[in-house]
């Protein structure tokens, strides 16, 4: 497809509005839990560009404030409304590095749609369908252009983490001309986006091309260093001569129930079972040989978009029946909208205002069944849903041989732990200023995304990471000028 194509003419408020928004192509249900391939076959030309002209191009964007990346929305609409697929792509890389991820995976229906303009009167414009769009354009074309990258400044950032906010973070550094490692744990870039999030909603073909993008600028990416094992924090400062820090090693450590019997064979947590199944390509057996048990019968507790991945997951592996156990009901699922009417589509049996009370198992050790209790909605809790109640004498018991826990994550503590004197709250997450995501306790340190929030989403980490670039360079200015210095690290550990 060409970069860009005669355009199409501006219409007139009114007649935008009677344009009603573009469904995006998708593979069947019945076809696509027979495969891993992408579900979602995005826009055609004439199609994205259909969409596009539903713009109202505001005078106030709203939309603009409403992206963590602060992309300029209505200009790369209306540049796909010209037909200048190649200047919308590049407007909207002005701010964001990663767009055919954000495209896919970010929840644009409670960040920059839900506050459009005509989501008030009809649906908003498909911005993130959009964002796809010239993103796989351009890729497809085979002629992205970098980005305008600074003189070297002389000075040295290292990076904890190649998810979404340590790459994000890079590549800003990188194009304020700062020398930029990142150093990951595991042996293959982009952190949750590719042990986290399946094939069929981000194919890691699009995860390796934008990492090749970011060493094309600049960034020099080491994998298999664990910081707190291979280096320390104080020994990137002192030893390997990086004038800043950053943070973005994500939440990683799965939560479980606390039920009997979650020591069974066949309980597993959410980030083992997805990191084995993306990773570890356990979904293209028998070329990669990953082990990853998937029973006839699997129950997944939580109804997160983790969980969405793992129920989609497992009836793609062959699960005949599988099963979300949620404790409130559908309307209190914090997984996306798109995410939990796909799951639905794919036969997945959902049991709402249900809590997992015990595991069954068998004497050789194996999961046999689980035990559950029906519950109630009451008062709203401290997250201002409403607060599940059991339901007196309402067990019952169901057959599975397979449960996976999805019920949160939180920070991974091997790096913080082996980093004296700096602050974590009750959480294990790091406490930084906001303004710049420096810690509070430690001057050089930086941390984005969820090892300061928590789990929360691929776009938040990305705009913390950018957040926390503006801070690092406002600091290297300060240590350039002499009126800041690294930390010395003589505080006992946090």
């Amino acid at each position: 497809m060409p970069e860009r194509i005669e355009g199409l003419p501006e219409l007139t408020k009114k007649e935008r509005m009677k344009i009603a928004r573009h469904a995006m192509p998708e593979q069947t249900p019945e076809a696509r839990v027979e495969n891993f391939a992408e579900v979602a076959l995005g826009y055609t030309a004439a199609t994205a560009m259909e969409e596009a002209q539903r713009c109202l191009q505001c005078e106030k964007p709203l939309c603009v404030a409403g992206c963590p990346v602060e992309i300029d929305i209505p200009a790369f609409i209306d540049l796909i409304r010209q037909g200048d697929f190649k200047g919308a792509v590049a407007k909207i890389k002005e701010t964001n590095t990663l767009p055919a991820i954000c495209g896919r995976v970010c929840p644009q229906e409670d960040q920059c749609e839900v506050v459009c303009v005509l989501e008030k009167k009809f649906t908003p414009v498909a911005i993130g369908r959009l964002e796809r769009f010239v993103a796989d354009v351009e890729r497809d074309a085979g002629t992205t252009e970098m980005p305008h990258c600074a003189a070297p400044s002389g000075h040295k950032v290292a990076i904890i983490g190649c998810g979404p906010a340590g790459l994000a973070c890079a590549a800003d550094l990188a194009k304020l001309g700062h020398q930029v490692t990142i150093f990951e744990a595991l042996h293959k870039t982009g952190g949750v986006l590719v042990y986290g999030i399946p094939e069929f909603r981000l194919p890691k073909a699009i995860v390796d091309f934008e990492v090749e993008n970011l060493k094309r600028m600049g960034v020099e990416i080491r994998t298999g260093y664990v910081v707190g094992k291979t280096a320390t924090v104080e020994e990137l400062f002192h030893e390997q001569g990086y004038d800043a820090v950053f943070f973005g090693t994500g939440a990683g450590l799965p939560s479980f129930l606390g039920v009997p019997g979650e020591n069974y064979i066949g309980v597993v947590s959410a980030n083992e079972f997805l990191t084995r199944v993306n990773l570890m390509k356990a979904y293209d057996f028998p070329n990669y040989d990953t082990p990853v048990r998937v029973g006839k019968r699997v129950a997944v507790v939580g109804s997160g978009n983790v969980a969405m991945d793992c129920l989609r997951c497992a009836k793609r592996l062959g699960a005949e029946h599988v099963i979300c156990v949620y404790r409130r009901t559908r309307n209190e699922s914090p997984a996306r909208k798109e995410e939990l009417e796909r799951a639905e589509e794919e036969f997945i049996d959902f049991r709402w205002l249900s809590a997992p009370l015990e595991i069954y198992g068998n004497d050789d050790g194996f999961v046999t069944g689980m035990k559950i209790q029906r519950m109630e909605l009451g008062e709203p809790d401290a997250s201002g849903r409403r607060r599940p109640v059991p339901v007196a004498g309402s067990e019952y018991d169901i057959e599975v041989d397979t449960v996976i826990v999805a019920i949160g994550q939180s920070p991974n503590p091997l790096a913080t732990r082996a980093t004296p004197g700096l602050e974590l709250n009750r959480h294990g997450c790091i406490v930084v200023d906001e303004a710049t995501m420096m810690s509070r306790s430690l001057p050089g340190v930086f941390a984005g995304g969820d090892i300061v929030t928590g789990a929360a989403t691929v776009i938040l980490a990305m705009g913390a990471g950018k957040v926390a670039a503006r801070g690092i360079h406002d600091w290297l200015g300060k240590l350039e000028r002499g009126e800041v210095t690294k930390p010395p690290f003589t505080s006992a550990p946090a």
